[in-house]
């Protein structure tokens, strides 16, 4: 009767194991050793002879691996729930599996080598036997991996918070040196010096961004921007900060107001870059819009970021594709880690916002053509 009742637990729970391991654990795995790798590098940058690229690369590689990580994580989230909720759920026929085979081992007679019915019975009970054993075994098989799946996680979890405050100290320290280093830059060549009273008669007497950027396109220079193909690089930019789109070109925001440009959100001191080699036109405070970074990649094209906290480099500056160009605002400080809820996580900590237009002669022009994560394949 118990081998039967083995059998009968058995057929229930036949095609309704726990699902397979998911990728999600090895994928966290990975990006904490992007990070930590990362670190190290970080670590290194400071004393790099060509300074500004080493911390700017390896600030990029901690952002890069922190976000990485925070999207591993919150996918582990979510299979730890869904793996525990699994085990919670089976736990009355789990329970039946183990009373099954804990009746099969109390059960010396059906061992015995001389079955109380006689010797066909004992063959019998032997082959019953030999067919529930590696049965049991291979309904037991998921769970194991199951529970050894969460074993991973918590370890994991347990890791993630002295790795983050690690990659936290020395990206702050990246930072404030990759500053330093913009500082001490005497290299960058300069393309043309912009007449600063008639610069300081725009900003004072501009009333919104885009009579700024209309009368700044129309100020003489003496050179101009760099000679590159600027239009081979439509569809192929890649965006100057990393984070999340929040606004298309032309979308009104939560006040109905229109823009003619995108909306980024990122993180606090997030680095942003130069997606084309340019000459600076202006950088520095305006209206409300906080620090502004005015580039030209190419003649009669302009890139208006705005919204950074920090603005790197000067006037008449030629910049190269992928130069520092600034650091959003806020402070950076310790990234949620694994155990959040994946609705508290799913921001990301993006609580600072880059506005970017591009602009051709004096009108705005629809970014999303030109960069690669805005397009709509």
């Amino acid at each position: 009767m118990r081998l039967i009742r083995v059998f009968a637990v058995l057929a229930c729970l036949a095609g309704s194991a726990v699902a397979a391991p998911d990728p999600a654990v090895p994928a966290a795995e990975d990006a904490a050793r992007q990070l930590r790798e990362a670190i190290l590098a970080l670590d290194a940058a400071s004393g790099a002879r060509n300074r500004v690229a080493a911390l700017t690369q390896t600030i990029e590689a901690y952002e890069g691996g922190l976000a990485a990580l925070r999207d591993a994580l919150r996918r582990t989230s979510v299979r730890q729930a869904e793996i525990t909720s699994e085990l919670d759920g089976r736990r009355a026929r789990l329970a039946e599996l183990l009373g099954a085979m804990t009746a099969i081992e109390a059960n010396r007679d059906t061992l015995s080598l001389l079955h109380p019915d006689g010797p066909l019975a004992t063959a019998r009970a032997a082959m019953l036997l030999s067919a529930v054993t590696p049965a049991l075994q291979t309904e037991a098989e998921p769970y194991r991996k199951a529970l050894a799946e969460l074993t991973r996680l918590r370890a994991l979890q347990g890791e993630v918070a002295e790795l983050l405050q690690r990659g936290l100290t020395a990206a702050q320290g990246a930072r404030t040196a990759l500053s330093q280093a913009m500082q001490d830059r005497t290299d960058l060549p300069k393309r043309f010096l912009e007449d600063p009273e008639e610069l300081t008669l725009l900003v004072d007497s501009a009333d919104s961004l885009d009579a700024f950027a209309i009368g700044l396109s129309g100020m003489e220079t003496d050179i101009g921007a760099p000679l590159e193909d600027f239009a081979s690089a439509r569809g192929h930019l890649p965006m100057p900060v990393r984070g999340s789109l929040l606004r298309r070109f032309g979308e009104a925001d939560a006040a109905g107001i229109e823009r003619p440009g995108l909306v980024i959100a990122t993180r606090p001191a997030a680095l942003v870059t130069a997606p084309w080699p340019a000459t600076i036109r202006y950088r520095g405070p305006l209206l409300d819009y906080g620090n502004v970074m005015i580039v030209e990649p190419a003649a009669g094209y302009l890139l208006v970021l705005a919204g950074l906290g920090v603005v790197y480099g000067e006037i008449g500056d030629v910049v190269e594709a992928g130069a520092p160009l600034g650091l959003m605002g806020g402070a950076d400080t310790m990234p949620a880690a694994i155990g959040l809820p994946v609705t508290e996580s799913a921001g990301g900590g993006q609580t600072e916002t880059l506005y970017m237009e591009l602009r051709q002669g004096k009108e705005p022009v629809d970014p999303s053509a030109w960069f690669t994560e805005t397009r709509d394949d």
